[in-house]
C-alpha cells in the first residue's frame, strides 16, 4: 500500500452494526401488535415473520433494503387479514429495529485505534444509518446504496463511489466487511485491498484470498499496520 495515506472504509450490519438482536426486536413488536389488533394474528409466529423475508428477498435483491422488509412485512400482515395497514407496522417495526441498533461492542474501540492513522470511511446497501445505530460522527464520508442512485454491492459503481469518496488511490483503501461476496471479492475486482470480518468462524469459501481475516474488530488497527507495513 504505497504512499503514507490510506482509508478503511466499513459495510454495516453484522461489521459495526450488531442487526440481528434489532431486527427480532422490530419483528417481536410487530407480532406483539398483530395479536393486539385481531384474533387471525394468534396462529403467526415469529418464524414466519423471519421466513418471510427470505420468501420476498430473491426477487427484491437488488432493491433498497426499505422496500424489501415493507414487502415481507406485507406477506406476514396478510396471514392475519392486516395487509391493508402496512405503513402503521412498518413505522413500528422501523421505529424499533432502530431504536435497538447498536455497534458491536469492538466497533467504536477500534475505529478510535484507527482514527489518527487512516480516513476512515462507512459504505453500505442497508438501512443501518451511522447516526441511528450508535455511529454518528465516527466517519469521514458515509455512503448508502440507492441515494443518488447508487447500485448496491457488489456493483463496481459502488466501489467506484467509495474511491471518489476516499480521495485516494483504489490500492490505499482497505474495505472490511463480513461477506465474501460482496465485501471482499466485489471490493479487490475494483482494486481495493479486502479484509474479511469473519466473527462466526466459518470456513473460508473456495476460492476467497482477502488480503487478511479477522475473527474481531480488535484486530483490525495490528492488520492494518501490517498492510501498510508491508506494501510501503
Amino acid at each position: 500500500m504505497t504512499g503514507s495515506r490510506s482509508a478503511v472504509v466499513f459495510d454495516a450490519d453484522e461489521t459495526l452494526v450488531d442487526l440481528r438482536p434489532a431486527v427480532t426486536g422490530g419483528l417481536v413488536a410487530v407480532l406483539e401488535e398483530m395479536r393486539r389488533w385481531t384474533p387471525a394474528a394468534a396462529e403467526v409466529t415469529l418464524a414466519d415473520l423471519e421466513g418471510d423475508w427470505g420468501a420476498v428477498f430473491g426477487a427484491l435483491s437488488a432493491a433498497p433494503v426499505q422496500e424489501i422488509r415493507r414487502a415481507a412485512l406485507a406477506r406476514s400482515l396478510a396471514r392475519a387479514g392486516l395487509a391493508a395497514h402496512l405503513d402503521e407496522f412498518a413505522a413500528l417495526f422501523f421505529a424499533r429495529r432502530y431504536a435497538l441498533s447498536r455497534p458491536f461492542p469492538d466497533a467504536l474501540p477500534a475505529l478510535a485505534a484507527l482514527r489518527p492513522h487512516h480516513l476512515l470511511g462507512f459504505a453500505t446497501n442497508g438501512n443501518s444509518r451511522a447516526e441511528r445505530c450508535g455511529l454518528r460522527g465516527q466517519f469521514a464520508f458515509e455512503l448508502y446504496a440507492h441515494e443518488d442512485g447508487l447500485p448496491k454491492k457488489p456493483a463496481p459503481e459502488f466501489f467506484a463511489a467509495v474511491v471518489a469518496a476516499a480521495g485516494l488511490p483504489a490500492a490505499r483503501i482497505v474495505h472490511v466487511g463480513d461477506s465474501p461476496e460482496h465485501d471482499v471479492v466485489a471490493a479487490q475486482r475494483a482494486g481495493l485491498r479486502a479484509v474479511w470480518l469473519n466473527r462466526g468462524g466459518l470456513p473460508r469459501p473456495s476460492g476467497l484470498e482477502p488480503d487478511a481475516e479477522v475473527s474481531s474488530l480488535t484486530r483490525l488497527p495490528e492488520v492494518m499496520a501490517a498492510l501498510t507495513s508491508a506494501n510501503a
